[in-house]
């Protein structure tokens, strides 16, 4: 699932007109540098969650992306190798974003269809504003995942400057993401945005929201996690490599080369 539902406040003006996914980053939108990294991957299907100016990332993109130009005869997809795009409109059916696990809920159905028997379980979670071009979503990491028993596994990156404090710890001996207390001297990452969730996760008694989020009640991700992690139910691990959060106009310049790297 790709998250590509919010307003993107702080990258005003640029986002008035533009949703923050379609922002080009070194030539491309910002959330085609994901598509082309699950597809190499070897995802098949994403689901998109969408709210502001959620038509222009749909008129993009449309239900397919693949590496080369996709073309019909006879009604038929000629290429082989593509990504089946469906969307979870917001903004069209509740007139806005529903945060990061309201909208996931909401995808659910989406996400595991009942006319897609080997659907599994779990899932890819990214968020589209993030740049991490070096990023591999391997079948390898979901299978480990998938016998791990656990609900969740994400990805932490070092603290940038703008999140100095960080959100998780890690415990380096049995690669579990810890809720440490706020005067825990333990060190603490950052959350990439990046993970593998159970759809267990998104179910009681974790979760009180019914799959479809039919009402569209708004709830955030890190509730959940902080209560699994709890349970030793988070698996983690650090990503070293390039990351950043496109959460300004000047980092979004930095990545275009138009400002130096701080």
């Amino acid at each position: 699932m790709l998250l590509a539902a919010g307003r993107g406040e702080r990258m005003r003006p640029l986002t008035d007109n533009c949703p923050k996914p379609m922002l080009s980053v070194q030539g491309k939108p910002l959330m085609q540098w994901h598509l082309e990294a699950l597809l190499r991957g070897g995802c098949q299907r994403v689901v998109v969650n969408t709210a502001w100016l959620e038509q222009v990332i749909v008129q993009k993109f449309n239900d397919h992306f693949g590496f080369e130009p996709l073309y019909a005869k006879d009604s038929k997809l000629l290429n082989a190798e593509y990504l089946t795009l469906h969307y979870s409109m917001e903004g069209r059916e509740f007139g806005g974003a529903l945060e990061t696990a309201g909208g996931i809920c909401r995808a659910l159905p989406l996400l595991f269809p009942n006319d897609l028997m080997d659907a599994g379980e779990v899932f890819w979670v990214l968020a589209a504003d993030v740049f991490t071009p070096g990023f591999a979503f391997t079948q390898q990491a979901v299978q480990r995942f998938t016998a791990s028993g656990k609900l969740a596994h994400i990805w932490l990156v070092p603290n940038p400057a703008h999140n100095p404090r960080g959100d998780f710890g890690l415990d380096a001996s049995t690669g579990l993401a810890q809720n440490l207390p706020k005067d825990d001297p333990q060190p603490r990452y950052t959350y990439s945005t990046i993970g593998l969730y159970h759809r267990a996760l998104f179910a009681p008694p974790w979760c009180d929201i019914p799959a479809g989020n039919p009402i569209g009640v708004k709830a955030a991700l890190a509730p959940l996690l902080r209560a699994a992690m709890g349970q030793g139910l988070v698996a983690a691990e650090l990503y070293a490599g390039p990351w950043t959060d496109v959460g300004t106009p000047e980092r979004l310049a930095q990545l275009n080369g138009q400002m130096p790297l701080a």
